[in-house]
């Protein structure tokens, strides 16, 4: 399972590395130490946990990123695969973006819950790159 540093989960989250290290000091979102002995989170509990901070607003009141090139850096929150296609949810701090695509291209792009993934917007077609 993919973990995540505190600052790149702030980034993912919408939030300053200060912001996100609040939340895990209090214990709103579980960590634990890597080998080196940095602070990090675990893909899944930080999928979960972005989407509680988007329901709740508790994010930052500015964004600390950019739309531009209509790109939403974010952690991918739900997969459900079915027999031909496939629906991918991601949280990209206050945004929650869902694709429909075939289930041969998750499975290509490895998409799992917890994953760092960007959606890439160009009209109505949501386009997911992996981290």
């Amino acid at each position: 399972m993919q973990s995540y540093t505190i600052g790149q989960a702030a980034r993912l989250l919408g939030v300053s590395p200060d912001t996100a290290r609040r939340w895990a000091d209090a214990g709103r979102v579980a960590t634990h130490r890597d080998e080196a002995g940095r602070r990090v989170i675990d893909g899944r509990d930080l999928a979960a946990f972005s989407i509680e901070v988007a329901q709740s607003g508790s994010g930052e009141d500015e964004p600390s990123y950019t739309t531009a090139r209509n790109a939403f850096p974010g952690i991918v929150t739900a997969v459900k695969l079915g027999d031909v296609a496939a629906q991918v949810e991601i949280q990209a701090g206050p945004h929650r973006l869902v694709s429909l695509l075939t289930r041969e291209a998750v499975e290509e792009l490895g998409l799992e819950v917890g994953m760092q993934a960007t959606a890439r917007v160009k009209s109505t077609s949501v386009h997911i790159d992996r981290g």
